[in-house]
């Protein structure tokens, strides 16, 4: 093979592989006063962080500049594990309110998108062009097995392998609050 050759097959299997994922369609448009409060996190793909994460709810408060405080606590390993708090910081980067910047650690900021949410408010997806991670949330810590499947099927659609999907216990006293 000549060198000539050479250099344009490597030169073409860089691109290749440096080529983004295609993106991810978001929804039409998210009303940001009915998006903030809690989401269980149902299941997930997760993060190191997330990583045996039991009672995972994530918080959203609409600041004044526009801004989403965000708390993300979880028990780490069982329903009595230590708890663990994040508090990102979101940003919201388009005109429908449904792609966000995540920011855990200055001056970094993650992709989030809101990709499914369904008219009542009541459950949403959370992914990313790249398919890494996903999560599939309610306001309640638990949901039907019918809205569960149809939120994976969701996911397929969205080219995520559901393998990787996986649920993230929840277990509340009614008379508790979040823990």
């Amino acid at each position: 093979m000549s060198m000539r050759w050479l250099t344009i097959s490597l030169c073409s299997s860089l691109l290749l592989g440096c080529q983004s994922a295609p993106t991810m369609n978001t929804v039409d448009q998210v009303d940001l006063e009915r998006f903030m409060g809690d989401w269980y996190v149902i299941a997930n793909i997760p993060t190191f962080i997330e990583e045996g994460a039991h009672n995972a709810v994530e918080r959203y408060e609409l600041n004044d500049d526009g801004s989403i405080a965000t708390t993300f606590s979880f028990r780490q390993g069982g329903f009595d594990g230590e708890r663990k708090t994040y508090t990102p910081k979101g940003f919201v980067v388009s005109d429908n309110n449904a792609e966000w910047k995540m920011q855990f650690l200055w001056p970094f900021k993650s992709e989030y998108l809101v990709v499914y949410l369904d008219d009542s408010y009541q459950h949403t997806i959370i992914g990313r062009s790249k398919r890494d991670y996903i999560w599939l949330m309610a306001r309640t810590p638990r949901i039907s097995e019918a809205h569960y499947q149809a939120m994976l099927q969701r996911a397929d659609e969205l080219g995520y392998d559901t393998e990787k999907i996986q649920p993230v216990p929840q277990q509340w006293e009614q008379s508790k609050t979040k823990q």
